[in-house]
């Protein structure tokens, strides 16, 4: 059975990733890393980063994209590009969906937007604005997408503490 999954195409910062593994434990969602990467994900590298929730997430790695969109026919994606025509809350997310995220410094390739030109959205910001974090964008994403299912079996209210 296919999951949520977000899709990180050629990440290259290691502190970017670990945000989006964190939000992708914390929600129950797959992460999917596209190499190459700008970082090791070596046990000892995890471990030294203080990452203490990466035995929570479900972590799949691929050689190339091409990889990647072999083994996930079926998935519904999303790609998500300042380049991209419309905003990510134009759309209507179906589970199980996959949010593609492209590298830090150049985003989604332009040729593979224009193959997938009706499925890709953007955050609108101010046009003198080059791009938000891609942490950042990941959790605005994937909230919006989850929010539209009722946020799943994640916990919706917590217990607020009494102090007496």
């Amino acid at each position: 059975m296919m999951n949520n999954a977000i899709v990180l195409l050629e990440p290259e910062i290691p502190q970017n990733t670990g945000n989006i593994a964190r939000t992708c434990a914390a929600t129950g969602t797959d992460l999917i890393l596209i190499r190459p990467l700008g970082f090791s994900i070596d046990e000892k590298s995890v471990r030294r980063a203080g990452l203490d929730y990466w035995d929570k997430l479900s972590l799949s790695v691929f050689d190339s994209f091409d990889e990647y969109m072999k083994s996930s026919e079926g998935a519904v994606r999303f790609f998500l590009s300042t380049k991209a025509p419309r905003s990510y809350t134009d759309t209507a997310y179906p589970s199980p969906f996959h949010l593609i995220f492209g590298k830090e410094s150049a985003g989604i390739p332009e040729s593979i937007l224009r193959v997938h030109y009706d499925a890709s959205f953007r955050i609108p910001m101010l046009p003198e604005i080059r791009s938000l974090n891609l942490s950042n964008s990941v959790a605005i994403v994937l909230y919006e997408a989850l929010r539209q299912h009722n946020f799943g079996p994640m916990q919706k209210a917590g217990k607020l503490r009494s102090d007496s």
